[in-house]
Order: C-alpha cells, then structure tokens, then sequence
C-alpha cells in the first residue's frame, strides 16, 4: 500500500482513506467485521501494526534524510528541493509540496 509513499506530497484526506482501507484489511485478517464491534486499537495491538499516518510520516522522514545525505551535486538535490517558495503555484497545481510535508512532519 506504501510503495514510493516517501515522495508523496499527501494530503489529510488521503492519509484518512488509507486508514481506512487498512482497517478494512485487518479486520479482514483478524477475521472481523464492523458488525462485531471490536476497536481499531484492538486489532492493531492483535496484529501488531502501527497506524499508517505514523508509517508515512518515517517513510517520509527516512527518504529526506537519504538526501540530506548525499553530495550537494548530486542529481537529486537538482530536482527534489529546488522549490522557489515565494512563486505562485500554476493553476491546477497542489499548493503542498513535499517539502512542506517534510517540514509537517518534523
């Protein structure tokens, strides 16, 4: 469900629907449905699985640490964090970048 989640720039209601759909399938695992009235934090600690939002934020966190690291010529550091935060965004254009979600997330 995560995979290449450390360049998402994600919104709140994404990172909501994720959880969901995670929830649908531990419950699925574990064997319940919504009818049986177990809580989210039940099934997690059963299976032993943290919430997604706090999978993201260290998936994310991990990602921008790996380029923190790397050379300043590196191509990464061209592409990733050239963002110019005094310019308007082009129509149609998400207003949150990844690395405003970066900086949410410390």
């Amino acid at each position: 469900m995560l995979y290449g989640a450390e360049c998402w720039p994600i919104k709140r209601r994404h990172v909501q629907r994720l959880s969901v759909a995670e929830m649908h399938m531990l419950r699925w695992m574990c064997g319940h449905t919504r009818n049986d009235r177990v809580q989210n934090n039940d099934i997690r600690d059963r299976v032993g699985v943290a919430p997604i939002e706090e999978k993201l934020v260290q998936h994310r966190l991990r990602w921008f640490g790996h380029i923190q690291r790397r050379p300043p010529e590196a191509p990464i550091h061209c592409e990733r964090l050239k963002c110019v935060d005094n310019v308007k965004r082009g129509k149609g254009r998400p207003n949150l970048t990844w690395k405003k979600s970066v900086k949410r997330d410390l």
